[in-house]
């Protein structure tokens, strides 16, 4: 009988001490945040660099939260032999009022990069087609993070002449941990990638 109790006792002190490890255990390692960016509301905004009304085009997620992504409203509409400055306005407009996503992209500078892809010849600069099929092709970045590499939040666009049903694509790669000199469109993941309609009159 003693034995039994004895056994009962080394069985209870032993499971005892495993839930209190476990428990530990569960308090020294809290869960990793992945925090996941949305955003239901893109505008590319190319103004004249010799002044003039700036030219828009935007992109919204119709059902916020819900399962489709964002879709494009209109062309974009240039003026053939002008130089632009492309910026953007992108938003989460699933808070109120609206999160302006800038500054977060900006923050984490080092982890984006946008990508381009446009009808071959539309461009006096950047010439070529973009570098979204390969990442080494002409493009005119404004801006660059810590270590020297394009972010793409203000790029530089001449337009060539006229051009009707071109193409405009536009692509915003999260690269954490990835992001080099060399790195391109696919690598990390596509936080979004817009095709617009492009016209140079």
């Amino acid at each position: 009988m003693k034995n039994i109790f004895k056994l009962n006792y080394i069985l209870y002190a032993v499971l005892t001490l495993f839930i209190f490890t476990a428990c530990e255990e569960d308090e020294a390692a809290p869960e990793e945040e992945n925090e996941v960016e949305v955003f239901t509301d893109v505008k590319l905004v190319f103004t004249p660099t010799a002044g003039g009304a700036a030219v828009e085009a935007s992109a919204q997620d119709p059902d916020g939260a819900g399962v489709q992504e964002l879709q494009v409203l209109g062309a974009i509409n240039l003026t053939a032999n002008t130089s632009y400055t492309l910026t953007f306005v992108i938003e989460n407009c699933l808070e109120s009022p609206c999160e302006l996503m800038n500054e977060e992209i900006s923050e984490e500078a080092d982890e984006h990069q946008f990508f381009f892809s446009f009808t071959e010849g539309a461009f006096s600069n950047p010439t070529g087609n973009g570098n979204l099929d390969n990442a080494a092709d002409a493009l005119a970045y404004n801006d660059a993070d810590g270590n020297g590499n394009p972010i793409g939040l203000s790029t530089a666009w001449t337009t060539a002449d006229a051009l009707s049903a071109g193409s405009f694509t536009v692509q915003l790669q999260h690269q954490p941990d990835v992001k080099t000199a060399s790195s391109g469109s696919t690598d990390g993941d596509t936080d979004f990638a817009l095709t617009f309609n492009l016209n140079i009159n």
